[in-house]
């Protein structure tokens, strides 16, 4: 294991194959970042639930669980940014990648410059994005976080518990995708007797209350087979 330097930002690598691992993280260092690495994923998950990781970058085949499980996990307890990097280029694996949770996909060979860079990027939207707080506004619908009221074009939106709980995590991860399983785990729980079928019947009175046209829905995006994404305006 290479041993953490001090800094702001900690950055977990997770990554089995030495050569590539030392080389990561000499040119984090030497921009600036305190690293952190571990060779299997299961050291990586109890790394990240230990605090103080801003951002990781995860590698797909590794020894025991892989990434995408590990990506999933992750994102089941947190929102840290991932960065995947692996020789798998295919487009399926990109997608599966993506669809897992991971906020970007570099390919191997590794330009190091290139995932320095990248890092810097997702740290800055991360940092930007963290002020989360009293209020989430996209186009006419604003939600007051600390009332839990949703207001459309400044009217209030009567929403159930569940309603409202479902359209604060797609706001908060607009523009991304959301598989069905993570948005049935996260409001209703993996232990739940509720059918996967109540997300839609959901979904559905949640376009009846802030779309303008519930029929041509332009706000909360179905995307067949895999689950539904919040359009960013």
């Amino acid at each position: 294991m290479v041993e953490e330097s001090e800094s702001m930002s900690r950055i977990l690598l997770i990554e089995d194959q030495t050569d590539l691992a030392q080389l990561l993280v000499l040119f984090l260092q030497e921009a600036g970042y305190g690293v952190i690495h571990v060779r299997s994923g299961e050291e990586g998950i109890e790394r990240v639930a230990a605090g103080d990781i801003r951002l990781v970058i995860l590698d797909i085949n590794l020894p025991g669980i892989d990434g995408f499980t590990v990506c999933q996990r992750l994102r089941r307890s947190g929102d840290v940014p991932i960065l995947m990097v692996s020789a798998r280029i295919g487009k399926e694996d990109k997608l599966n990648g993506y669809l897992v949770g991971a906020d970007d996909y570099m390919e191997k060979p590794v330009d190091p410059e290139l995932l320095t860079a990248k890092v810097k990027a997702m740290l800055v939207r991360s940092h930007a994005s963290s002020g989360r707080t009293d209020r989430i506004v996209s186009g006419d619908i604003m939600i007051d976080v600390e009332a839990r009221k949703v207001y459309k074009k400044g009217m209030p939106v009567d929403l159930s518990v569940k309603e409202y709980e479902l359209l604060l995590l797609l706001m908060e991860h607009a523009g991304k995708v959301l598989h069905k399983d993570f948005l049935f785990n996260e409001i209703w729980g993996a232990d739940s007797f509720s059918e996967n079928q109540t997300l839609t019947v959901h979904i559905k009175k949640l376009r009846n209350k802030i779309e303008d046209d519930p029929g041509k829905p332009t706000k909360i995006r179905t995307i067949w087979g895999v689950g539904y994404a919040y359009e960013k305006i």
